[in-house]
């Protein structure tokens, strides 16, 4: 089969970014050059918990639904009638977990996110409840998988190691700092895990593939930096944020086309539309996936947001350097999601939905920053209570919905 200019381009530079990662798969890798002349500065002290939600977050998540205040308490319910919140939950742990395109083969991938899940899941319910089963639970699965995993294997390998990574350090930042009962061996060999099975498949990114991912990747690259405190680390995930999240939505002030992810070999407008998956019309907001679907760029919109959150909880303001490209992201999404879409956009068809991808944006834009975000918060609100999507994305309104903190 003949391959396009632009196929062989991005094989090129998947070949070099395979030989990036694989000299990278014992050490963390130093950090590159700052992005834009803009200081990238790891905390001097990392706060925690400060994995997507901080210690006040969850104490006024905790106020509101004890107090039987909404949608907190409509959301906790929701989490708690889920199969994430079981006390019965047996994990299932496996040395290779191997995950192809579209889940086929699909052999311990979906265990392992949803266990990741469930572990969170009862971090939380841990932390509302004060009830010592749920926290030991979630030990129960962590400590479960730690001795075990080994390696992710297939053409999903990083994908699938992001959205588990992404899942298990919000749990273990809740439970190592809000619980006595975790055995420190135990949590120091669950960080072991981390640094030696998670983070070198991710932490390179992977700049020729469709945004969602490498943006995965660094939502769980940042999550596991401020577990390990591994500033390095912490570092080189924001300095690809600050690369990719442009090459990911676009603003007009971009120029008459977008930005490219570097290393992509991306570079001519042909190529560029091809990767923006036939969308020709460059507006505020539209994303590097718009039309493929909402689905994926729901997943890219909601990882970037982690991020920045994360960051915020260690006093770093991706929020405020990247305000209009979200809110601007959202706003469009939102809007088509609710409406018909336009003819300039994908050709006037929408596929799939958003999913509940919005919480963490529209409150850190507009609870926070007091951005107005009509059509952001129209979907959100109706959206209401936001659950999880069984890969990455769990309970946000509980954790997110009005939250100041």
């Amino acid at each position: 089969m003949t391959r396009s200019p632009l196929r062989r381009k991005i094989i090129v530079a998947a070949l070099s970014t395979l030989l990036t990662v694989a000299g990278t798969q014992v050490a963390t890798a130093a950090a590159p050059p700052p992005a834009g002349g803009v200081a990238i500065a790891a905390p001097a002290t990392f706060t925690h918990p400060g994995v997507l939600v901080s210690r006040p977050q969850l104490e006024f998540m905790r106020t509101k639904v004890l107090a039987n205040a909404q949608p907190w308490k409509s959301a906790y319910d929701q989490m708690m009638g889920s199969k994430y919140a079981s006390l019965t939950r047996t994990p299932k742990p496996r040395a290779v977990v191997e995950c192809g395109s579209y889940s086929n083969p699909n052999y311990g991938c979906t265990d392992e996110r949803e266990d990741a899940i469930a572990a969170y899941t009862l971090s939380l319910a841990w932390y509302v409840t004060k009830d010592a089963r749920y926290a030991d639970k979630a030990i129960q699965i962590m400590d479960a998988w730690s001795p075990v995993i080994k390696d992710h294997t297939n053409s999903n390998a990083r994908l699938q190691t992001a959205w588990s990574g992404s899942s298990w350090p919000k749990a273990a930042e809740i439970i190592r700092y809000t619980y006595t009962g975790w055995p420190a061996a135990n949590a120091t060999r669950f960080a072991t895990m981390l640094r030696t099975v998670y983070l070198p498949e991710i932490q390179a990114g992977l700049a020729n593939t469709n945004g969602n991912w490498e943006l995965s990747m660094m939502e769980a690259s940042i999550g596991i930096a401020v577990f390990l405190e591994d500033k390095a680390a912490y570092d080189r995930a924001v300095s690809i944020f600050r690369t990719r999240l442009p090459a990911y939505i676009y603003l007009t002030s971009d120029g008459a086309l977008p930005k490219t992810p570097p290393g992509s070999g991306i570079d001519t407008r042909a190529e560029i539309v091809s990767y923006w998956h036939n969308q020709s019309t460059f507006q505020d907001g539209v994303s590097q996936e718009t039309c493929r679907d909402f689905t994926h760029t729901g997943y890219g919109l909601a990882a970037a947001a982690h991020i920045a959150e994360t960051a915020h909880h260690q006093g770093q303001d991706l929020w405020g350097e990247n305000q209009d490209r979200m809110r601007h992201a959202y706003g469009l999404h939102a809007r088509y999601q609710l409406e018909a879409m336009p003819s300039w956009l994908c050709g006037g068809t929408r596929n799939q939905n958003l999913g509940p991808t919005t919480e963490v944006a529209f409150n850190a834009l507009n609870t926070r920053l007091g951005i107005a975000m009509a059509n952001t918060q129209r979907y959100t609100e109706q959206q209401r209570p936001q659950g999880t999507d069984n890969l990455f994305i769990a309970w946000e309104t509980l954790t997110h919905a009005q939250n100041p903190a």
